[in-house]
């Protein structure tokens, strides 16, 4: 885990999927949405990502609990997107982010939200929109205790 720095996110042209069910769901869809870009020739421009739409501990509990959490699986782009894709464009808004960075397995990331969280609370600050994690390495390249993720949340 590193220490949590305050940054300024420029807004990203994404591409994405979203749905509802369990966090373990993100490692079906992360490989769904590349699949669907190589088929239409879209090129990633930056890392994948995975958008948290719940905002508090309780909200995260309970869609853990009844395995309904709000997924979305992002990949920023360069370019025009074809018009054949059954992708569309968005735009995640640029924003302040509170950023830390998870250094091992997915499993843990847990544990450096609470850091997150702590120091938010600590610091006066709330989170403004969805958290983000960007997977900086892959899985299938590296051991688990290597994976990076950067954590932001917008405040």
């Amino acid at each position: 885990m590193s220490e949590i720095v305050e940054i300024e996110m420029k807004e990203i042209k994404i591409v994405g999927l979203r749905r509802k069910g369990a966090y373990s769901d993100v490692a079906i869809l992360l490989p769904e949405l590349f699949q669907k870009m190589t088929s239409a020739g879209i090129k990633m421009a930056g890392p994948p990502m995975y958008i948290c739409h719940e905002m508090t501990m309780e909200e995260v509990e309970r869609a853990m609990k009844e395995n309904n959490a709000d997924l979305e699986v992002a990949i920023p782009v360069a370019g025009r997107i074809p018009a054949r894709s059954d992708l569309k464009p968005n735009t995640l808004p640029g924003a302040k982010m509170a950023k830390i960075v998870h250094k091992g397995p997915y499993e843990k990331v847990g544990e450096t939200y609470t850091k997150l969280f702590e120091w938010m609370a600590q610091n006066g600050k709330q989170a403004k929109g969805p958290y983000r994690e960007i997977y900086l390495n892959n899985p299938m390249e590296v051991p688990p205790e290597e994976l990076l993720t950067e954590i932001h949340a917008p405040i």
